[in-house]
């Protein structure tokens, strides 16, 4: 094992490589799933809306029902409902 100021090459490059791999992993995970937004937008589907309700299911009930509401009391400050 070869080690400069304390660090292990070695076990460093291991960590690089596999962080490399990874990102190569995410960015087609990506890719897949721009394209299935992609098909969606071809069937009539509002992408923009579908990511909304990915995000949303995404929270815990609690912290979405904390901000629907505070979204409601922004908007009617705001004269928007």
């Amino acid at each position: 094992m070869t080690e400069v100021g304390g660090i292990s090459a070695d076990q460093l490059g291991s960590y690089v490589e596999r962080i490399e791999r990874l990102e190569e992993e995410k960015a087609a995970l990506a890719n897949d799933i721009n394209e299935v937004y992609g098909e969606a937008k071809a069937l009539g589907y509002d992408v923009k809306i579908l990511r909304q309700i990915v995000r949303l299911r995404k929270m815990k009930d609690r912290e979405r029902t904390e901000q629907e509401e505070i979204l409601e009391v922004y908007k009617r400050a705001l004269g928007m409902a």
